[in-house]
């Protein structure tokens, strides 16, 4: 680089952003890389504290920041991922869709283990809004070697370590189990708290069947409802080890296939998933009739991308499984399930 007065300056491209920060109210980029520096622009160049600028001429096996931005966000990007233009050299990548942010934690480590190169994103699988940013990228100097871009590059070389996966709006059928609902001595509130979530992501409950707590009939109404169409199929109630909770017994005489009963998450601990053929059946515990953020809403966005759940999706869930049940709740910006 060669360092020349701002008085001089005139008629110079220059080679990086400069930037103006308005204490409280904005920053960025006053003039941007490119800019022809004119007699006009003396006074306010001089008004950001650059009495000198920095011209430089790009040696062979450097590149500059913002291209090398644009690699680097190029090298994390998968499905579901648009890339801004490069703004004082980072690069952000935004979702095209509402859906699951899934990220190559592995890949992601080996990449920021490069020095001068930094990737930054939400936590892993977190629920998305479409136009939300969930990734930025820069390197640290303002240009950098070819060869370690080319390190990085070659850790993806297809790219995908960040991507988001579209959730599926799916036909949802409900079982309410318990004698005390059936008879109607209590009223159901469980079926509409599950009714709003799944709504909430553009799901349709086609039926909802409330049955004793008896494990034939909790059996048939399974079969009733992937028979009428259901795709995913929620049990509500009968989820503990009381010897009067049928539930789990039920779905396993149903002919499911079960994953895992029990989960390593607090609230949520007696979740069951299973799997007839490909409809996914989740045994919701009592807890998700009451708060207001639970292994459910964990699980669903998994469920909903139309991924099979394994067990050890489940048991990943343990790191950052404890809700700390804030007086005000803010999931997904939060640390609940961020070990998914």
């Amino acid at each position: 680089m060669q360092m020349i007065r701002v008085e001089d300056a005139v008629g110079s491209v220059l080679c990086h952003d400069i930037t103006r920060i308005v204490p409280g109210q904005a920053k960025g980029p006053a003039f941007k890389k490119g800019h022809i520096v004119s007699e006009q622009d003396i006074p306010e160049l001089l008004k950001l504290g650059k009495e000198h600028l920095y011209v430089w001429e790009l040696r062979k096996g450097f590149v500059h920041e913002n291209d090398a931005g644009l690699r680097i966000a190029r090298t994390l990007q998968g499905p579901g991922l648009s890339l801004t233009e490069p703004s004082e050299g980072k690069v952000k990548l935004v979702a095209e869709t509402d859906g699951l942010c899934v990220i190559d934690e592995e890949r992601l480590l080996q990449i920021n283990m490069l020095e001068e190169i930094a990737a930054a994103t939400i936590s892993n699988a977190r629920p998305v809004k479409k136009g939300m940013t969930v990734a930025g990228v820069r390197v640290i100097p303002l240009v950098i070697e070819e060869q370690k871009l080319a390190r990085a590059e070659a850790i993806a070389p297809t790219g995908g370590v960040i991507e988001i996966r579209p959730f599926h709006a799916y036909k949802v059928g409900v079982v309410t189990t318990g004698s005390e609902v059936y008879h109607g001595r209590i009223e159901d509130k469980f079926g509409p708290v599950v009714r709003e979530k799944v709504e909430a992501f553009g799901c349709q409950v086609i039926e909802h069947i409330i049955v004793p707590d008896d494990v034939a009939r909790i059996s048939a109404a399974i079969k009733k409802l992937i028979e009428d169409g259901a795709e995913m199929i929620l049990t509500t109630g009968g989820m503990s080890v009381d010897p009067d909770d049928m539930t789990p017994t039920a779905i396993r005489a149903a002919g499911a296939n079960i994953v895992t009963y029990g989960a390593p998450v607090l609230p949520g601990a007696m979740l069951m998933v299973a799997y007839m053929g490909k409809v996914p059946i989740l045994g919701l515990p009592g807890c998700v009739m009451y708060h207001k953020t639970t292994v459910f809403d964990l699980v669903l966005t998994q469920v909903l991308t139309g991924q099979p759940v394994t067990r050890a999706m489940i048991a990943k869930l343990g790191m950052g499984g404890l809700c700390l049940e804030c007086e005000v709740c803010r999931y997904p910006h939060c640390p609940f399930g961020t070990g998914a």
